[in-house]
């Protein structure tokens, strides 16, 4: 993207780089801390959006040594902060959701039920894979105590994420069980 347009995921990145800064290593190795639960993006995104929102004066950057090589590490601008600011004092809105669940299940009278309800099972798995990461989201709150109020807020919302995936689950399950 090379508009100057800020897109969700623009002020994702700024909230993620936050008063501490942090480069596109540190943002990758976040989001996949957190399973995806959250935000996903390709890896190659979290690398590039830090450099547009540089070049639009919204980040700034230093490089600094890394394990082999030099990592470069982002910091907001006055600017970014004043963008950032700006967007939280808007009304948020429902999430996007892209439910592939939900689609499959949609179109269950295109296929059948039986592979439906095998292929949605296997989204149990990952339901209980991320509840692990969650515990560990919640306890690595306590290392940030600028934002630990907001992200046990935030690990509360997933933990009923899960919870109600799990729920939703049982209830298709028991729907489309053919006995």
């Amino acid at each position: 993207m090379s508009s100057g347009r800020l897109t969700p995921f623009s002020y994702c990145v700024l909230a993620l780089v936050g008063r501490e800064g942090a480069g596109p290593h540190d943002l990758t190795r976040m989001m996949r801390a957190q399973g995806g639960l959250y935000w996903t993006a390709a890896e190659s995104q979290w690398y590039a959006e830090p450099k547009r929102l540089e070049r639009l004066g919204l980040l700034r950057s230093r490089k600094q040594p890394g394990r082999t090589t030099e990592r470069t590490h982002y910091e907001l601008t006055d600017e970014g902060l004043a963008a950032l600011r700006d967007w939280l004092a808007r009304p948020s809105s429902l999430p996007r959701v892209q439910h592939e669940a939900v689609v499959r299940l949609l179109a269950a009278d295109l296929g059948g039920e039986e592979d439906v309800r095998a292929s949605l099972a296997a989204l149990r798995d990952e339901i209980d894979a991320a509840r692990p990461l969650l515990e560990a989201a919640v306890e690595r709150a306590a290392t940030l105590p600028h934002r630990e109020r907001y992200l046990r807020l935030v690990h509360r919302l997933g933990s009923l994420l899960l919870d109600a995936h799990a729920q939703w689950l049982d209830e298709v399950e028991r729907e489309l069980d053919p006995s």
